[in-house]
């Protein structure tokens, strides 16, 4: 039976910043537009940890019981190690959706805005069928497309909409860098995991592209989102272009990846990356709600 640190390390908490970056870019969003509303952008929070938990032991379920798992690096795999039942893990999974579905009615209740349930359904249908049902699109090389989706686009515009009720320009813009960021998150860790994937029948894109063309995309996603602040400062402030300073952050993994490292050599580069991401957002969001 697994315990309670085991289940905390399955959760995968390093993965948070790909939920608390879109929100403090979102809440930054509406506060250039002189509508913030803390509530609601808690309530906003809440929805986009639970469902980044919620995917994080869904994929942990599907992987495991498919056999994915068995010769993976990195993070615990409650399942692929045997440390938990997979109905328990499927289990919490479903749990963290509710507890996110619980959240997002409220926040629709709020706003009176309730076409956002079909937005909430996609969200959790997208959490979901990434690695599970009958033909997850994880295992089919759309990964990459689904988080720059629902860790980029649904998130930033969706948290800015429910302060503002309104869509602008600046919000798609910014919504763009920290998908992009996000979609390097995946790209590194499927990089990483291109050998275990291949004997698995995995199909990601990193499989699809190889190696090198893969370290490649990385780099150039990066650095793609480290200038998108110059486009959202052209739209709002010159002042939000500050946010591509965290770009430094970025050196160290963009050297490890293009660098070669294979296996458990690239997790520096995994994490870093999810660092960069947690700045970028709080730096973007800080500098618009300053601006």
């Amino acid at each position: 039976m697994a315990t309670a640190h085991e289940w905390l390390e399955g959760a995968r908490p390093r993965t948070l910043p790909a939920a608390i970056a879109p929100v403090a870019v979102g809440a930054g969003l509406g506060a250039w537009a002189a509508a913030f509303d803390l509530p609601r952008v808690l309530l906003a929070l809440l929805v986009a940890v639970a469902l980044q938990v919620g995917v994080n032991f869904a994929n942990d379920y599907s992987d495991g019981i498919k056999g994915t798992d068995a010769a993976r690096v990195g993070p615990v795999r409650l399942v692929g190690q045997g440390l938990a039942a997979a109905s328990r893990v499927k289990a919490a999974a479903f749990g963290c959706f509710a507890i996110g579905a619980i959240a997002g009615l409220l926040l629709v209740a709020l706003t009176g805005q309730w076409w956002l349930l079909l937005v909430g359904a996609a969200s959790i249908a997208a959490a979901w069928l990434y690695t599970g049902g009958p033909r997850p699109y994880g295992y089919a090389g759309l990964g990459e497309i689904f988080v720059f989706l629902f860790f980029g686009l649904v998130p930033v515009i969706g948290t800015a909409y429910v302060q503002t009720l309104t869509i602008t320009a600046p919000d798609v813009v910014a919504s763009v860098g920290v998908g992009l960021l996000a979609c390097a998150i995946l790209v590194t860790n499927n990089l990483r995991d291109i050998a275990g994937d291949t004997v698995a029948g995995k199909i990601t894109l990193a499989v699809r592209l190889g190696d090198a063309r893969t370290r490649h995309l990385y780099a150039t996603i990066v650095v793609l989102a480290i200038l998108i602040p110059i486009g959202v400062g052209l739209l709002t402030s010159p002042w939000v272009v500050v946010a591509s300073l965290t770009g430094v952050l970025a050196i160290r993994p963009v050297r490890i990846v293009l660098g070669g490292a294979l296996g458990p050599a690239l997790i520096p580069a995994l994490k870093l990356t999810g660092v960069l991401l947690l700045f970028y957002g709080l730096a973007l969001g800080l500098a618009l709600a300053l601006a």
